[in-house]
């Protein structure tokens, strides 16, 4: 330990000195590490240097730091006694940079700040990486509304009775995606339908967006995508209490409130509430039935986070969400009206309670460790659907034992590898048919690392499955980053994803119609290759890192469950005999016009088709364009901020309808519309006041239900939604921090 001390106070001397006798151009910066508010906090005392030279420095007590540039290298190096040591780019004209560095040893990550909402990784997958910030222009209540400003997740209505919201990634329903919270799988089976509204904005520190499949490491099951929620974390947090109370003009509000205890030494704890309502009954389309249903939502969460320095560092989350929500026909009454044709009513009460832990055990050779992670979950939905009558319960477990470690011959090739455990059981009521569903499958997996001199890195894995003792998951997966040049970096993706349907659960717009479940096939698991590739570019327009970024991906099904909705009154569900796919295109750009000023402009293209009814067909509710311009203007003093943001929807085709009667049919396809979003925010030393207006130009879909007037016929359907359901929206919040 003595030698440890010395080396560093004899190299601080050595770095001192040289850089005092050196007088040249220099490049100036911050080292910040993560924290958990709305400004990353600034990090002293990290050690900067020119990768193979004696040029370096240490950030000073603000965290700023100035080096001379280096003739020889233009690859920084930036280390602090948390974190390990990483490598990063600096582009020659380049005259100050912002450093951010996150995760500690368990999550070593160097990641050039862009701008303030959206990170730009340096990892091989490609990911948008959404900040605080971010999630603060605009009122993002929950996940399901904090995905505003990028036009990689399409966020929309399931139908209009239940509220349900869901979203698309290339293309594709969301439960291709994997939903993560901090690297545990989350949202999945029974919390499909309303799951993105258990997670408060206020709790978020971060969102990781990545496209195609992720690391063996986190499971079989992501195939076109990636969500990593990071909530806010004890340690180090300066918000000692933290308040947001919102509120809109149809009558929904929202307190959310945390508070952070630092307990001891290496250990602290915060507690996060959450509780939200809809008190007011909106039917502003005049079809008899509420446009948002009525609810209630009270969300707690305790979590804990311990380390012993070179030895240990974990956490352990409890969470609990009680929601109830109530809806259908404005004249709906409970008491009299439940499960008769009096009128048509739709609740559902939902309860689940999870507790996650996570370790990192360290040895004493730094590079090597071990981490455990261990999840389980319960989880029960009652719920009826005029008639129709659904109760389940998912009671899960999850396991993954992960030990990381570099070759002995150099840090440029790691390896992972480790063992993995998915339990879930399903107790099914649907009306007067009970059933059980259960799945167990371990799995084991391995990675392998390679980097070349930061310039080219290769991330290959593979990992084994077995399925109920009836089916192995073969998964492999490779992922690539290869830098260009200083600015410009090519990624690309290939791997397999599996999926294990719950068809009921997922399927809650169908519920909400008078859709029969007709089952053609016994379901099985579904299987996808996906494969893609990205390129982005860096540039500095007004000393702020400026990008555009190129990605196509393409996702073909081995096997997929399909929900065919083309006959009206029947949802067929079948295995795919034939072909399904998806093509998605997008670019993307952040501009900087000034340094108060920031443009983000995006265009995407999707061409997704299916097999349906021995019919290769266009896949319905599936809209092939969108494009996205958001401006935000900062003043110069921070002390007013001004957000907006446009949305254009291409048009989808709609399932067929052309049987029905004439006055219950619709077109072959939805006309292309239009959403405009805006808010203003004043910061003041400790509260923010923030107002704004959702859906600007007051646009919604015309008569969103089919055949509302008689909600027990064979024609009556709310699940095809294309468009917005409720109008106009006006919104206005305060966010108290104590620090």
């Amino acid at each position: 330990m003595k030698t440890k001390y010395y080396r560093i106070f004899t190299s601080a001397i050595i770095l001192l000195l040289f850089n005092y006798t050196i007088a040249q151009n220099t490049l100036k910066g911050v080292v910040y590490e993560i924290n958990n508010h709305s400004k990353q906090e600034t990090l002293p005392g990290a050690n900067i240097y020119w990768l193979g030279t004696i040029k370096g420095t240490y950030s000073d007590a603000e965290g700023k730091f100035e080096i001379p540039y280096s003739e020889e290298t233009n690859k920084l190096v930036v280390q602090h006694i948390s974190y390990p040591a990483d490598t990063l780019d600096v582009p020659a004209n380049r005259s100050e940079i912002s450093i951010l560095l996150t995760g500690g040893k368990q999550l070593s990550e160097v990641t050039i700040r862009s701008n303030d909402g959206m990170l730009v990784s340096i990892k091989p997958i490609a990911a948008q990486i959404i900040t605080q910030d971010g999630l603060r222009k605009a009122a993002c209540c929950n996940l399901a509304e904090s995905f505003e400003q990028t036009a990689s997740v399409d966020m929309e209505y399931s139908d209009a009775v239940t509220g349900a919201k869901h979203i698309q990634m290339l293309g594709l329903a969301g439960i291709y995606s994997q939903i993560l919270l901090e690297n545990t799988p989350f949202i999945r089976g029974l919390s499909s339908p309303f799951g993105f509204g258990f997670v408060p904005g206020s709790w978020m520190e971060s969102i990781s967006v990545s496209k195609g499949t992720s690391s063996v490491i986190n499971g079989f099951e992501s195939i076109t995508g990636q969500i990593n929620v990071e909530y806010k974390k004890p340690e180090n947090n300066e918000e000692k209490i933290f308040l947001n109370l919102y509120g809109d003009h149809m009558g929904k509000g929202e307190i959310n409130f945390n508070t952070v205890k630092s307990v001891g030494h290496g250990a602290s704890t915060m507690f996060l509430l959450h509780g939200g309502k809809q008190l007011t009954e909106i039917d502003n389309n005049k079809d008899g039935f509420l446009d948002a249903p009525l609810s209630d939502q009270i969300n707690i969460m305790n979590r804990w986070d311990y380390h012993i320095h070179d030895v240990l560092e974990g956490r352990t989350m409890a969470s609990f969400v009680w929601e109830n929500r109530e809806g259908g026909q404005m004249d709906f009454n409970k008491k009299t009206d439940r499960l008769t044709t009096q009128n048509y009513g739709f609740a559902t009460d939902n309860k689940r309670l999870n507790v996650t832990t996570k370790n990192g055990f360290f040895f004493e050779k730094e590079t090597r460790s071990i981490g455990t992670i261990v999840s389980a979950t319960h989880h029960q939905a009652n719920s009826f659907f005029g008639k129709r009558t659904y109760d389940v319960t998912q009671n899960s477990f999850y396991a993954n034992v992960i030990y990381e470690d570099y070759l002995t011959c150099c840090k440029t090739k790691k390896i992972n590898f480790g063992l993995s455990y998915q339990y879930d059981n399903y107790q099914h009521i649907l009306n007067d048919s009970s059933f059980s569903q259960i799945e167990s499958i371990p799995g084991i997996f391995g990675q392998y690392t390679y980097n070349y001199d930061d310039k080219f890195i290769a991330i290959g894995g593979f990992r084994a499955d077995l399925f109920n003792n009836e089916q192995v998951f073969w998964t492999p997966r490779l992922h690539f980053k290869w830098a260009l040049n200083h600015h410009l970096s090519l990624r690309g993706t290939a791997g397999k994803g599996y999926r294990t349907p719950q068809v009921f659960a997922e399927q809650i717009a169908v519920m909400a119609s008078s859709r029969k479940f007709d089952f053609l096939d016994k379901v099985k698991p579904e299987e996808a290759w996906n494969a893609g590739l990205n390129l982005t570019g860096i540039f500095e327009m007004n000393n702020k890192d400026a990008s555009i970024s190129f990605d196509y991906y393409r996702t073909e099904f081995v096997n997929q469950v399909i929900v065919d909705l083309e006959t009206p009154g029947f949802a067929r569900i079948y295995n795919l005999d034939g072909y399904s796919y998806s093509n998605s295109t997008q670019i993307e750009s952040i501009l900087y016009p000034t340094r108060q000023l920031e443009l983000i402009l995006a265009y995407r293209f999707n061409d997704v088709w299916q097999t349906i009814g021995n019919e290769l067909r266009q896949k319905p509710m599936t809209s092939q364009h969108k494009a996205l311009a958001s401006l935000s203007y900062t003043t110069n003093n921070e002390k007013w901020q001004f957000d907006f943001t446009s949305h254009w929807n291409g048009s989808m085709r709609l399932p067929d309808t052309q049987i029905n009667p004439e006055e219950h049919r619709l077109p072959e396809r939805s006309p292309d519309y239009m959403t405009f979003n805006t808010q203003v925010t004043y910061k003041s030393r400790l509260i923010d006041y923030y107002v704004g207006v959702e859906n600007l130009s007051d646009y919604t879909q015309k008569n969103p239900i089919i055949d509302a007037e008689n909600p027990f016929g064979s024609y009556f359907d709310s699940s095809i939604i294309y468009a917005p359901i409720r109008g106009r929206m006006f919104f206005a919040g305060i966010r108290y921090t104590l620090k």
